[in-house]
């Protein structure tokens, strides 16, 4: 008999066509965190098989109740359970972020999405307080085993981080940026909590210095992360706790798993790693890394925790699709297989 297992497995996706939903149920992963529509740090290959089967977020693009619906249903029917929106897109945060104008009007559209997702029961927003688009997330890829490719970040390739940002006109101060944060904390925390949606928080990626090309870095380390869940505190406020950012930042990630679990603040898990950490580091296979994949899932255990891992970032293997079918197939397999050794 198959183990009571309480930590599940998910997969993030954009496309919800009935092909990619029956191949991640035949992985035996169990929950859909749905991807937005307008970034491409990870691309998808989309064909006409796929038309009418995303879930538009972004800027002035908000689904309806409706359109939740409709896509919760597609994605039970395959067997499986949409637990969340993966993560906004910087197209609606980045104007609260540096207190542009435009902000009360994406205050707006975030607070509606909010809404809706409890309206169509789906419990998680996931979100992040990064300024992407405008600092470089990645500098370039490395080798992994057999000639499979993992993203890198090396700080001293960046032609010069003490310049501006595209399109900034000055430099922002942390006080300013936690300024920020703060007022969309209270605007939208409240929201979350009439609707019984979640708010998970990603780290900044690469968790480099307090501040480049300009802008502040907030929710770069474990204390800083702390200061965000205490700065308007909610029981519907917690972490999209990335592994491979933490792993990125240096910490022992069991160490970090046991800080916030104890604060009951982990909302839902990225399991990635790293080789290496800041200023140079690269992604690599869930095998590899800097931590023990079941040293965390022990942790996990321990802390009693029962919520969803997802794989992250997968590297580029041999004859794969846009997607990572077979890197993402494999991680997930690994992952369950540890789950269920461990559980």
């Amino acid at each position: 008999m198959a183990p009571d297992t309480t930590i599940r497995v998910g997969v993030r996706t954009r496309s919800l066509a009935e092909p990619r939903l029956q191949y991640v149920r035949q992985l035996g992963a169990t929950d859909i965190f749905v991807d937005h529509a307008d970034v491409d740090e990870e691309p998808d290959e989309f064909n006409d098989r796929d038309a009418g089967a995303t879930l538009a977020v972004g800027r002035d693009a908000i689904p309806s109740v409706a359109d939740l619906e409709a896509a919760k249903d597609r994605v039970e029917a395959a067997g499986l359970t949409l637990i969340g929106i993966q993560s906004l897109p910087y197209s609606l945060y980045g104007d609260i972020m540096f207190d542009r104008e435009g902000k009360e009007d994406a205050l707006e559209q975030i607070t509606t999405l909010v809404r809706n997702l409890g309206e169509a029961d789906i419990p998680i927003l996931g979100y992040q307080w990064n300024p992407r688009g405008v600092v470089p997330m990645r500098t370039g890829t490395a080798e992994l085993r057999g000639g499979a490719r993992g993203t890198a970040f090396d700080y001293d390739e960046i032609d010069d981080p003490d310049a501006l940002a595209p399109g900034l006109d000055r430099e922002y101060t942390e006080a300013e940026f936690w300024d920020n944060y703060e007022a969309f904390l209270e605007t939208v925390l409240p929201v979350a909590e009439e609707a019984g949606v979640e708010m998970a928080l990603h780290p900044v990626d690469p968790p480099v210095i307090e501040s480049m090309c300009g802008i502040p870095r907030l929710c770069r380390s474990v204390e800083n992360f702390e200061k965000a869940m205490d700065l308007v505190p909610s029981d519907n406020h917690s972490l999209k706790l990335c592994l491979g950012c933490f792993s990125q930042m240096g910490e022992d990630v069991t160490d970090v798993l046991r800080t916030f679990g104890e604060r009951d603040q982990i909302g839902f898990i990225h399991f990635r790693d790293v080789v290496g950490a800041v200023p140079e580091f690269h992604e690599t296979f869930v095998d590899e890394g800097n931590f023990d994949t079941t040293d965390v899932v022990e942790t996990l255990d321990e802390i009693g925790y029962d919520g969803v891992v997802i794989p992250d970032h997968v590297p580029a293997m041999t004859d794969d699709t846009d997607w990572r079918h077979r890197a993402r197939g494999y991680t997930v397999g690994y992952l369950r297989g540890v789950i269920d050794t461990v559980q």
